[in-house]
């Protein structure tokens, strides 16, 4: 890679180096943003992606290696002002809203013009010209608090957020895994927005395990590995096989179409009565079943799979006999408990079993542990480290281990592998494929397509209820969106 900076290098990050104690997260890391482009950023959770974000934003300093603003050195006094003054901006994985203000509170914060008599209406105006730009007919009342929002939503704001403008223009939009929480129509409003932004001559750096996204976002794609970038070309030059390739991973042939199961004579695990007009269609879930919920995102998914943990007696406090467990979605309200450490968040809902007399039996907690570290890739040196250490994928991956350690019955999983790279995801469909073999079931909500056309059924929802049922070969993306968008009955 030429690594000379050009005024038309809007930011450059010359032979970064970053350590973190003994960990290496970047090693000799060269990464140009031109104006006018979009880059698509891939790699392996650990790849070093976000400390490279981090570096870019103004969050740490480089060990070694120059940060370049417009081919100017400017690594001695960069930091979030400096960036945010030279028109960058992030939306990070991690959301970094403030909950308990609204839409409109939070735009104020981001945008320190906005000061004064009438702040609130300037505010106002500013989020949502944006929102309905990116996202005609998001349907957010600005005057909301974040915290009542779904994570969809949330996310929605933040992205609108980075993109709008008052003081400064916007000049690049840090985008990492922006559509994690995004269904199918959000995110191509998002990424139709990109290209119109790059169009105008903005720059966009997109980071996502979603590989066909970048594809066809970015003109160009860097790949990083082990804190290096080991492959950067054309995105025109690159397929998903070659892409996942130079991540380091190998494209596993999806498994042929599943003939759909005989049910008759078996006894369901779930059920839960059809509500709303008529034709309305009930939820069941058989032993052995992969069944997923599928439709346009906040359309009663979620709600569906707490009514189920609910229906069978969870409290959320685990018991030595419990029928279900739960993958949260949203990992920071319903799934981390960021004071304790990882292998404590592992084992959480495994106490029941690993305790005798009273006292947890912490060899094996730690056993276990280590089996589901391996198991599932998750990147630490030290299980004892604090869960917020590890990046937002590899958290995902220890919420996703703490479930399939159980001896539950049913797994109930809402979205589980946002921000999990596409080689662990493989591994996963590997292990809920061989579980459900074991007589396991899984009702799995996913806003990716690929993940629905893992299941033996799909429910489709739209407003609230139940719309469709598909199995088998009917289990395609034009069914389910077909579902999704169909006119309500008369």
């Amino acid at each position: 890679m030429d690594t000379a900076a050009t005024s038309r290098d809007m930011l450059a990050v010359n032979g970064a180096e970053k350590s973190f104690g003994a960990v290496r997260a970047l090693a000799g890391v060269d990464f140009v943003v031109r104006a006018g482009e979009c880059v698509g950023l891939v790699g392996h959770n650990g790849a070093g992606k976000s400390t490279l974000v981090t570096l870019m934003t103004g969050g740490t300093k480089p060990d070694r290696g120059r940060i370049l603003l417009d081919g100017q050195d400017a690594t001695g006094s960069y930091g979030f002002a400096a960036a945010r003054e030279h028109g960058l901006r992030c939306v990070f994985q991690e959301l970094s809203l403030c909950p308990n203000l609204t839409v409109t509170e939070n735009t104020r914060i981001a945008h320190r013009s906005i000061s004064g008599l009438g702040w609130r209406r300037r505010a106002e105006q500013v989020i949502r010209q944006k929102l309905d730009e990116i996202f005609p007919g998001h349907g957010i009342d600005v005057g909301t608090t974040i915290a009542s929002l779904s994570i969809a939503k949330r996310q929605m704001v933040e992205i609108a957020t980075a993109f709008s403008e008052s003081e400064a223009k916007v000049r690049l939009v840090i985008l990492d895994e922006p559509t994690s929480s995004l269904d199918a129509t959000l995110a191509g409003q998002l990424l139709a927005y990109v290209r119109k932004f790059v169009g105008a001559g903005g720059s966009v750096v997109v980071i996502s395990h979603i590989l066909g996204e970048i594809l066809s976002a970015a003109d160009r794609v860097v790949v990083m590995k082990d804190g290096k970038v080991v492959a950067e070309r054309p995105a025109s030059e690159f397929t998903v096989a070659s892409l996942v390739a130079a991540m380091g991973s190998v494209v596993r042939e999806r498994d042929a179409v599943r003939p759909a199961r005989d049910q008759s004579g078996q006894t369901p695990v779930l059920a839960q009565t059809a509500t709303g007009p008529e034709p309305a269609i009930g939820f069941v879930a058989y032993p052995g079943e992969i069944v997923g919920l599928a439709g346009l995102g906040g359309h009663g998914q979620t709600r569906t799979l707490i009514g189920l943990y609910r229906d069978q007696g969870g409290d959320w406090i685990a018991r030595r006999d419990s029928k279900v467990a739960f993958v949260a979605g949203d990992r920071h309200v319903d799934g981390n408990l960021p004071l304790w450490s990882i292998l404590k968040n592992l084992t959480l809902t495994l106490l029941p079993d690993l305790t005798r007399f009273g006292l947890v039996q912490h060899r094996a907690e730690a056993a276990v542990a280590q089996q589901w570290r391996a198991r599932i890739e998750v990147r630490t040196q030290d299980l004892d480290n604090p869960i917020l250490s590890l990046s937002g994928g590899n958290q995902q991956k220890v919420l996703f281990a703490r479930a399939l350690a159980t001896r539950v019955p049913v797994v109930l999983m809402d979205d589980p592998m946002r921000g999990v790279d596409i080689g662990t995801k493989q591994e996963v469909y590997a292990i809920l494929r061989s579980e459900a073999d074991k007589g396991r079931t899984f009702v799995w909500y996913s806003t990716e397509m690929d993940e629905i056309c893992q299941c033996d059924r799909v429910y489709v929802f739209r407003e609230g209820r139940i719309v469709a049922e598909l199995r088998g070969a009917d289990i395609a993306e034009s069914h389910i969106l077909a579902a999704s968008f169909a006119e309500q009955a008369a």
